[in-house]
């Protein structure tokens, strides 16, 4: 038995079509594909586009904030509304563009000439999408959480469930494919730092979704037989099925941005990445966020007093380590393994000198740029996450944590760019562009800052996390928040319009390894055959250096 296609979308002996036949058979082509990088591509262009739905979600709840009065919108829009922003920016944004960017490029880095199970990958890609639609019929008719129109929120519920099942196949694929399809000689302790976030990610997902999708067959099971009791109906929603829309499950969607600056950190600063198991370590220990899942909680609250374990009014220290530990375990642990990361970024970044005695000077490119800022979004978000559930400081149910949310979400959007920025080469073969691609990655970073770090002030001066709020004095964190969701629209068109122009283009750029890589996908063709390898790699280790070697070429070099 095998799981990967013995042949992906191999080409058919057929007489000469006409234009308009060749453009069906191309959609055709496209729509049934088994070629894992035309799957991940598909996912990243739907992605896209639940991301700029996302955004412009996002700024209508801005708008309506300036004043702090709910005049646009009356409660239940507004409700639907901000339901809609927790169904994007996981479901909408995080989810399809890390999950498209790991399909279409970690079998490329393992040396496979596919993915394991890519059909499966692309029904869930195909599951997800149709969910995604019909989540938003549903919240446009006031079916979401707590939504007034019973028949919109059975189709919600069905909604939410039919994606976990979709992403419930792609974590499957994901993860089959870095266990099973590696290339000869490549060891676990060899794998890429993106494969190896995949790996992480992949069994993240079969972990956290199936428990999603039977946490919606009872919701959906109690509000469809009317009695809406056991699990309180439309209400029950938020509390039951709520923690996959919040922290810390959102960490997990972000590991494969994370992976991707990992995996860019030697090529930017031209040198081996030390202590790799370190590394591995660090995205595992992000992948604890899964775990968190499991546990089908809302928080991990903290009722500390001040700075100092408070025991009083028949509280004991055990009491307090039950309330603590909790916290630490899906909240730090996380927090620490990006921290992880983070020093050993400033490992690489130690300037050193080359045989002639010169300072050797990193290599920043666009895709660096996106990768660094993402990865930086990411770990303010989880640090955010992080302190909200210390009772004391009166966080809880502030716009706090929809802040962190905002950065977490965004920062993993700005990763992914810079994996497209990369990895374009080997997808198109084309590269973007370097002065626009660096203006745009400035201004993805300062949109996230202003449409989330505003709303960390806001929350610790008490704005509240629904629509209205009562202090005037509020309103100018509100007016940045929405000056920082434009920006990050603009960025995002931006990059849209830059990656389709480059790839349409009529420029032929197609430089196998413009980036100096140490990976194995940086000894193919660029853009990628169907097959991804002219000949099956095989790779030896050399140390210092891993050699990668393939029948008609041999390179070395780490990462």
């Amino acid at each position: 038995m095998t799981t990967i296609d013995s042949a992906p979308d191999a080409a058919r002996v057929a007489a000469e079509p006409s234009a308009g036949g060749r453009f069906l058979a191309a959609v055709v082509d496209w729509l049934t594909t088994s070629d894992h990088k035309k799957i991940g591509r598909l996912f990243i262009g739907t992605g896209l586009l639940g991301l700029l739905a996302t955004v412009a979600v996002n700024i209508f709840m801005s708008v309506e904030r300036l004043d702090g009065s709910g005049a646009l919108f009356d409660a239940d829009s507004f409700e639907q509304l901000l339901g809609s922003q927790r169904v994007g920016l996981i479901f909408g944004t995080a989810l399809p563009l890390t999950a498209g960017l790991a399909i279409a490029i970690v079998p490329l880095q393992l040396g496979a000439r596919a993915l394991a199970f890519p059909r499966l990958a692309a029904a869930g890609m195909y599951a997800w999408l149709g969910g995604f639609v019909l989540s938003i019929v549903a919240l446009v008719d006031n079916g979401g959480f707590g939504g007034g129109n019973a028949d919109m929120v059975d189709l919600f519920l069905a909604a939410i469930g039919l994606m976990a099942l979709g992403f419930s196949a792609v974590g499957v694929s994901l993860a089959t494919s870095v266990l099973t399809t590696r290339a000869p000689g490549m060891t676990m302790r060899r794998v890429p730092f993106f494969a190896f976030s995949a790996l992480v990610y992949g069994i993240g997902l079969v972990l956290v979704m199936p428990v999603l999708f039977g946490a919606v067959v009872y919701l959906f099971v109690d509000h469809r037989s009317g009695a809406r009791e056991a699990f309180g109906g439309n209400q029950g929603i938020a509390t039951w099925a709520g923690w996959v829309f919040t922290q810390p499950t959102s960490f997990l969607f972000a590991i494969p941005a994370i992976g991707a600056f990992a995996d860019m950190l030697p090529t930017a600063f031209r040198k081996r990445t030390p202590m790799r198991g370190v590394v591995f370590a660090g995205l595992a220990l992000v992948g604890v966020a899964a775990l968190a899942a499991v546990t089908q909680q809302l928080r991990f609250d903290v009722p500390w007093r001040g700075s100092q374990l408070y025991i009083a009014d028949g509280d004991d220290f055990g009491t307090k380590l039950g309330d603590v530990a909790p916290w630490v375990f899906f909240h730090l642990l996380p927090v620490l393994g990006a921290v992880v990361v983070f020093l050993v970024l400033l490992l690489l970044a130690k300037p050193e000198k080359n045989d002639d005695g010169d300072t050797v000077k990193p290599k920043i490119t666009p895709a660096f740029l996106f990768a660094f800022f993402g990865f930086g979004m990411v770990l303010v978000g989880m640090l955010g996450a992080a302190i909200e559930p210390i009772v004391d400081l009166e966080l809880i149910d502030t716009v706090f944590g929809e802040a962190s949310l905002v950065y977490v979400a965004y920062g993993a959007v700005l990763g992914v760019m810079g994996g497209i920025a990369l990895w374009a080469p080997k997808l198109w073969g084309k590269q973007l562009p370097t002065a626009p691609a660096s203006l745009l990655a400035l201004g993805g970073v300062g949109g996230v800052v202003l449409a989330s770090f505003p709303h960390y002030i806001a929350g610790f001066l008490g704005q509240p996390a629904g629509l209205e709020y009562a202090d005037g004095d509020l309103q100018i964190w509100n007016i940045l928040v929405l000056v920082g969701h434009g920006l990050f629209a603009l960025t995002v068109l931006g990059f849209a319009g830059l990656l389709a122009s480059t790839v349409l283009g009529d420029s032929d750029d197609s430089i196998d390894d413009p980036f100096d890589g140490h990976t194995i996908e940086w000894a193919t063709t660029s853009p990628a055959p169907a097959g991804n390898f002219v000949d099956v790699p095989m790779i030896t280790s050399a140390e210092p250096l891993l050699d990668l070697k393939t029948a008609n070429d041999s390179k070395a070099g780490v990462s």
